[in-house]
């Protein structure tokens, strides 16, 4: 009788334990192990929770999946959103016994996986709360089901949309009824498999639209380490019939999420101490909205008012309704088109291409053009650089043009469109202007260009003779400065833009004798004055000391080079004066001084917002990709720094000072010298310590500057002292730290772009790694900059060192070192 006693107790402890619910500390069910209204499943890293949930205002209860860690209750997955379970309806998440996971509401399945393929051992089979959000089932060593295959309405990394271009099938982001109802709302987010491009849909209909990419690549798009130090991907991939979209972050402790809300906007947030700060959004904007504007329209998104426009060639299908504000109908074209009978193309430049492209086999530009002008149904066509500055991906339109605007991502494309030859001649702000019009205005241009000849040739007689002087005057100019000895290296000197000798007198005259009062700055070598030109024209006259040993080599070679220089952010050189003891350059003049002027002062660092410093960056970078790639010298500046870069009227930026620049063969990597010039805290370590100077030397000194920009702080400024570290340690520390917005000039913050912030400092910290290889070009950084799908790599460590120039300059450096201190000139 004992014997049966004790069985019958063992069947109990058997029968009781299959029905425990599980205790929170665990991350898994199994057979015999599930969970109730009050348990949830904690991931093992304590990052997600999976349990039963009743949103506010509600009587219904979900299975979800939440952040654990986040005060703010924040949802990533909801199980059985289409079937709520009642209120007064226990719950119950489980394993069946045919291995599939269930939601129960009471003794009814109310969701299930739906797994198909059924485990031979069902006792083997559990279900795991990963430390990513990703709810897995396993069958044995088999993973047969996940939660990130069946998104709701949130999107996070390791996730992927899919489409598959065979079967149709789709795998979507739905959004919510509204923020309290989880149940499937309006709005959808899934992929075009045959162009590369999301799409929001409102109930079946296109409601917004992103960029077209040509190919599937995976790019990276280029939101970074906003806080805690991280990189993340967004991106396209394809495997076989079945393309993707991917997200992912290279770091996991930092939370972010993209959402699809219940009013249907796409947005990336990222959680920041208290609350969830949006990185990205769309639509925002009215030219957001898919076809806002109708067919072969222009939707221009800083045009509140009247934010559509008719292609060039097109008038308004319903003037009506367009004069009403309705432009949903869009525009319909003035003159048929006539085959490759005198059709053209008209090129728009910075847009959001239209809907429904059809992607040709690589080509090049000239075979794009011919192919769409050799087919009557092409209407449009576009291209975009894949392999080489030759090779491209042709995009072709055969309907209406539809979700046209203009954009300011950092992915605009050029689109030519197809119209009637007739059409050239009309600019694009006249499209309503008759036929009878556009005759008369050709017949004036007609006529204005037979004036226009018959002056010229009054004046060629005129011309020529002055033309003779001039010759003279150049060569004895030339002889004075040296000039002829650049022909050799750079080509014919006189085919150098225009440059004025202007004589002491007159340069005494605009500079008042060279006045204290128009006394702008000093520098190494001289003095810079304010002038006068007759007509008011204000200029920056810059005086070499007669006391400087140096600055007679200094003073050649920026004439020599600056002269043959033109670039919208370079410092323009328009004249000379050589006479006497006196050597003068004359420059356009700067109203808004030095870039040091406005960092370094707290007065004035507030006008200096967001938007602002971005510009200046972007301008210096392509003022130097120009000196290291695309001008006729191949330029290294050698000092780049804050006082050596102006702001003009518009707060543009040109970089100045090219007294230290030296002259690179297109082909020449480096240099060496045994005469290190420069500024202290600027100069790259392989530069300061071996005189090794080359492209990567100026990417350092820009790297230094972007911090500078980015932070407020001057490099090696009076807040440290000389045992501290530079800026590039500090902010080294600082993102190491997960520290990343402090970097941020608390003057600005509030005005700036934390996504784009945070990248330029990226950005930034690569241009000052250590080892010169590791360092990017100003190609590189002006497409990572730019660019919002570049992928960004994340940081080596930087040079820390070179700030201490009493140890390494003089004890380790075999260069005689000429080294100049930040101070403004």
């Amino acid at each position: 009788m004992a014997i049966s006693i004790q069985w019958l107790w063992c069947v109990l402890f058997i029968v009781s334990s299959s029905l425990l619910p599980l205790y929170s500390s665990e991350n898994s069910i199994t057979i015999t192990k599930s969970i109730s209204s009050n348990q949830t499943l904690i991931s093992d890293g304590g990052k997600f929770a999976l349990g039963f949930f009743t949103p506010n205002n509600s009587t219904n209860t979900y299975l979800g999946i939440w952040y654990n860690k986040i005060p703010k209750l924040t949802y990533i997955w909801v199980a059985n959103r289409a079937s709520p379970i009642p209120k007064d309806s226990p719950p119950a998440f489980r394993l069946s016994e045919d291995g599939n996971l269930v939601v129960l509401s009471g003794r009814k399945i109310i969701w299930t996986s739906n797994v198909s393929s059924i485990s031979s051992n069902i006792h083997s089979a559990d279900a795991v709360l990963l430390d990513n959000g990703n709810l897995v089932l396993r069958h044995g060593e088999k993973e047969v089901w996940h939660s990130y295959d069946h998104p709701t309405d949130t999107f996070l990394s390791g996730m992927r949309l899919s489409s598959n271009r065979k079967t149709g099938q789709k795998m979507l982001l739905t959004s919510w009824v509204n923020d309290e109802d989880p149940r499937p709302g309006l709005f959808s987010l899934g992929i075009d498999p045959n162009r590369y491009q999301l799409y929001i849909w409102k109930e079946d209909k296109p409601y917004w639209r992103s960029t077209v990419y040509a190919t599937p690549v995976s790019f990276a798009t280029g939101f970074s380490k906003i806080e805690q130090g991280f990189s993340g991907y967004f991106g396209f991939m394809i495997d076989d019939d079945v393309v993707y979209a991917v997200y992912t972050v290279s770091s996991n402790l930092v939370s972010t999420r993209f959402t699809l809300t219940p009013n249907g906007r796409l947005q990336l947030t990222i959680w920041v101490k208290t609350s969830w700060l949006v990185l990205y959004l769309s639509p925002k904007v009215p030219c957001d909205f898919y076809s806002y504007c109708g067919p072969f329209t222009t939707c221009q998104i800083y045009e509140s008012v009247s934010p559509c426009k008719c292609m060039t060639g097109f008038n308004p299908k319903s003037p009506k309704e367009w004069s009403s504000g309705n432009w949903t109908g869009g525009c319909v074209r003035n003159e048929s088109l006539r085959c490759d009978k005198g059709d053209r193309f008209i090129k728009y430049e910075g847009m959001k291409l239209p809907d429904y492209a059809v992607k040709t086999e690589n080509t090049s530009v000239t075979d794009c053009e011919i192919e769409c002008i050799k087919n009557c149904s092409c209407l449009a066509y576009a291209y975009e650089n894949v392999i080489d500055e030759v090779t491209i991906v042709c995009l072709n339109w055969f309907t209406e043009l539809v979700d046209i605007q203009y954009t300011n991502s950092s992915m605009p494309h050029d689109l030519f469109v197809r119209v009637h030859s007739s059409e050239l001649a009309v600019d694009d702000s006249q499209s309503h202007t008759s036929i009878r019009n556009r005759k008369h205005l050709i017949a004036v241009v007609v006529a204005g260009a037979t004036v226009s000849v018959g002056l010229l040739l009054i004046s060629v007689f005129g011309y020529l003779q002055r033309r003779k002087r001039l010759i003279r005057k150049e060569r004895i100019k030339n002889e004075l400065l040296g000039f002829d000895s650049m022909s050799t290296a750079s080509g014919d000197a006189h085919n150098n833009a225009e440059l004025v000798s202007f004589s002491l007198k007159s340069v005494l005259a605009a500079t008042g004798s060279f006045s204290v009062k128009n006394k702008l700055g000093e520098g190494g070598f001289g003095s810079v004055y304010k002038g006068s030109l007759p007509g008011n024209r204000q200029v920056a006259v810059k005086r070499l000391s007669t006391k400087s040993s140096q600055g007679r080599d200094e003073f050649m070679n920026e004439l020599k080079l600056i002269a043959k220089l033109q670039h919208t952010n370079l410092v323009r050189l328009l004249g000379c004066c050589v006479e006497e003891d006196e050597k003068i350059l004359m420059y356009e003049y700067m109203p808004n001084r030095s870039l040091d002027k406005f960092l370094f002062d707290p007065t004035e660092s507030v006008h200096l917002d967001g938007s602002k410093r971005f510009k200046i960056i972007e301008g210096i970078a392509q003022g130097l990709l120009y000196l290291h790639k695309y001008s006729r010298l191949r330029v290294i500046h050698r000092d780049l720094k804050a006082s050596n870069v102006l702001l003009d009227e518009t707060m543009t930026p040109k970089i100045s000072d090219f007294g230290l620049a030296r002259i690179f063969g297109m082909n020449q990597i480096e240099d060496k010298t045994n005469r290190v010039v420069g500024t202290y805290g600027y100069m790259a370590p392989e530069y300061a310590l071996h005189g090794r100077f080359s492209v990567k030397s100026d990417v350092f000194s820009f790297g230094v500057l972007l911090l500078e920009i980015m932070t407020g702080r001057r490099n090696g400024g009076s807040e440290r002292t000389e045992d501290a570290g530079t800026i590039s340690e500090w902010a080294w520390e600082n993102w190491m730290e997960g520290r990343g917005v402090e970097l941020i000039d608390p003057s600005m913050r509030d005005t700036c772009n934390p996504l784009q912030a945070m990248k330029c400092v990226n950005v930034g910290l690569l241009c000052v790694q250590e080892i010169m290889d590791e360092r990017p070009t100003m190609s590189e950084v002006v497409v990572m900059l730019s660019n919002e799908t570049a992928a960004v790599p994340l940081p080596k460590k930087p040079a820390f060192t070179i700030h201490r120039r009493s140890q390494i300059l003089r004890d380790h450096s075999n260069n005689e070192v000429t080294v100049t201190n930040v101070e403004p000139r």
